[in-house]
């Protein structure tokens, strides 16, 4: 750091004194730093008089040391030798007083006249509008060409004045955008159109200009030419050697989306969509753009991007589907329905798209309009087990029942799968036929002896009747014809409990360990029964033998952070989170050890990471409404409920306890949600 031989200074000031913002030296060492800094930039004003940032780091170190008056004298000295230096003048303002400050930088706007830094400082110097007005005035007649001036100027004045005063700004910088942009803002119909011409033919290379004049239009009601100035738009920036950066002309759609300018949205989305994409990564790219417009909470520009790639590919069902899914998330009922009425005319094979229009018209009380839809689908897919039991569902949910018997005994003919044998059993179960639901499940039985679920149901409804030996009878004949089946396992170790055969399920559950000796749920299942029978250290030990055959099973870690001790519950949950690090049960577990903790922010924000991370987990919902039912208040419970029947969860060991529980198939999500929050416990120490 010394004066090279030709005399110039070799440090660079600025980067010398970046951490000039210290307190006052506070020993002798800080002293004999100072006077070498202080030596070391004086010898820089010396060597280098006219450098201006040696002088203002000069006087910067009086300042940080306290000596204010020493550095408004450097300073001083400082605009003497180098009075051209804009940013020297600029630190000498800063370090006056605000009198003298006015006088500083009137002495350097003599100096420096184009200097459009010290005028709008000069400006800011003022207090009173008029004076500031003076200012940029005299400002504006020697840098007439400023726009940062002009911009300044205008912000002061009212709208007649500010219109006048831009007449004059364009005149001087006919090429900026902003000025041109704003003067026709502010000017009458007519005029801004005159204006946006003018600037059009004075900047025939931006795009703001064109996309002002379709705002305008839309603005005045002419949606004709809306689309007809994009496209003129795209074209003639083309023609004048500009290209078109779709990415940044969907960015303009946002904005035009969120600013109210819905078509201009719209036309610019038609406008660009196809410009530079490939031709076989359209379909993935405008679905990308899509999903990126919902996340910027342009939702026009989103639709009318699924609206154009629609027209491009009419017979997609995934893009009508995720088209579906946006108007069902962030449209209205009635655009949903309109959009689904063209889907299932150009995929009329897509059960998916069917069922969700039938749904709408049943959710908003429309059964009739409900069955039409699900008549017209039987057309195009006859015979499809979908729309039979979504046609069931809908008679049995409005008590029409011997319709839904009707319906399900042509299914039986006409489709006759399990699964439509299992419904048709069910529904006499639920309303209590059980001999024609035992004969069902014995005909279901004849025909598909391999299909688990239809043993589960008949030693279910012989649980219900008090004949559990029988259903015990039945599970074991089940299992010989389905012996890889965990829940008919589960649910015979289970009832062989209730009735207290506790080595007999210990036998059953070994011998389904052997058919399926990774399967995390039997382990599970193992483990429970020990700890449910007194042996807690018997269930830690098979726990970490499951550990050793599932390592990542959320659902065996989720339980074994509370097989621990209370002081070594956190460290089990860290290797549980280090191993399952998105996996729900064990998310859920950690929310449940906060609420141990009485941690109540902690709780909540980890049920809504569980929530994030898989909606569709019911027990999460569960425990999550007990946790506000103790804890929160009655507007963050009605939240929750409305978040809660929106997702509609399925799934989940408790939430399908109480879902799947014969005498609640007629309750409603809302009302799971409750009978299932009374029923589970406040996690404890």
């Amino acid at each position: 750091m010394s004066d090279s031989v030709s005399g110039q200074t070799v440090v660079d000031p600025k980067s010398f004194c970046t951490d000039l913002n210290s307190t006052a030296p506070q020993s002798f060492t800080d002293i004999g730093d100072l006077k070498k800094a202080r030596l070391l930039l004086e010898s820089i004003t010396k060597t280098n008089p006219k450098h201006g940032p040696g002088w203002i780091a000069r006087a910067g170190l009086e300042e940080v040391t306290g000596h204010i008056q020493m550095a408004r004298q450097i300073i001083a000295k400082g605009c003497e030798a180098v009075p051209n230096g804009e940013e020297v003048w600029l630190e000498a303002t800063r370090l006056q007083t605000p009198e003298n400050a006015k006088t500083v930088v009137a002495r350097a706007v003599r100096q420096i006249p184009q200097s459009v830094k010290l005028w709008i400082k000069a400006a800011d110097l003022e207090d009173e509008s008029m004076y500031k007005k003076r200012v940029l005035r005299n400002a504006l007649e020697n840098v007439p060409t400023s726009v940062a001036l002009w911009k300044e100027a205008v912000k002061l004045e009212e709208p007649d004045d500010a219109r006048i005063l831009l007449s004059r700004a364009v005149e001087c910088c006919p090429t900026s955008v902003d000025l041109w942009v704003a003067l026709a803002k502010l000017e009458t119909y007519e005029n801004a159109r005159k204006v946006l011409n003018n600037a059009r033919e004075k900047i025939p290379t931006d795009r703001q200009i064109w996309l002002t004049a379709a705002k305008l239009e839309e603005a005045h009601e002419n949606a004709d030419m809306v689309k007809t100035i994009v496209d003129r738009a795209i074209s003639s920036l083309q023609s004048n050697g500009v290209e078109i950066h779709r990415d940044q002309w969907l960015k303009d759609a946002h904005d035009c989306d969120r600013s109210g300018s819905k078509l201009t949205c719209q036309a610019v989305v038609h406008g660009v969509l196809g410009i530079g994409v490939e031709m076989e990564s359209r379909k993935s790219q405008w679905l990308d753009d899509a999903e990126t417009a919902v996340q910027a909470e342009a939702f026009t520009c989103a639709r009318a991007i699924y609206t154009y790639a629609l027209s491009v590919f009419p017979s997609k069902k995934s893009i009508w589907l995720r088209a579906a899914y946006f108007e069902k998330e962030h449209g209205t009922r009635s655009s949903l329905e309109r959009l689904l009425q063209d889907a299932v005319l150009h995929c009329p094979k897509a059960e998916v798209l069917w069922l969700m229009g039938a749904k709408s018209r049943w959710l908003a009380g429309d059964v009739p309009g409900a069955r039409t839809i699900l008549s017209e689908s039987f057309k195009a897919n006859a015979n499809s087990e979908e729309i039979w039991l979504a046609a069931v569902k809908l008679e049995s949910e409005n008590n029409e029942y011997q319709r839904a018997r009707s319906l399900l005994a042509n299914a039986r003919e006409n489709a006759g799968t399990a699964r439509v044998v299992m419904k048709s059993a069910k529904l006499e179960w639920a309303l209590l036929n059980l001999q024609e639901a035992n004969q069902l499940i014995a005909e279901g039985i004849d025909r598909f002896p391999d299909n688990a679920k239809l043993w589960m149901m008949k030693g279910q409804i012989l649980e219900q009747t008090g004949d559990k030996p029988e259903a015990i009878t039945t599970y074991m004949e089940g299992l010989k014809r389905c012996p890889t089946s965990v829940p008919l396992w589960i649910l015979c170790c289970k009832t062989q409990m209730s009735l207290g055969e506790h080595t007999k399920a210990r036998a059953n559950l070994e011998k389904a360990r052997l058919r399926c000796p990774v399967s995390a749920e039997l382990w599970l299942e193992a483990v429970r029964m020990e700890v449910n029978l007194g042996n807690k250290e018997v269930g830690k030990a098979f726990m970490a033998r499951a550990l050793q055959k599932c390592p990542n099973s959320g659902i065996l870690w989720a339980d074994a952070i509370f097989l621990e001790a209370r002081p070594q519950r956190k460290t089990k949950s860290v290797d549980a989170l280090r191993k399952c690090e998105h996996d729900v049960h064990v998310i859920l577990a950690v929310a449940k050890l906060f609420w141990t903790e009485r941690k109540i922010g902690k709780t909540r924000e980890w049920f809504q990471k569980a929530i994030k991370v898989d909606p569709d987990f019911g027990d999460t919902w569960g425990y999550y409404y007990k946790f506000e039912l103790e804890y929160g208040s009655e507007e963050q419970r009605r939240v929750l409920l409305e978040k809660c029947v929106s997702t509609e969860p399925r799934h989940g060991e408790r939430w399908c306890r109480v879902s799947k529980d014969i005498k609640n198939w007629r309750k409603r999500i809302d009302e799971i949600l409750v009978i299932l929050a009374d029923e589970l416990d406040v996690p404890t120490n």
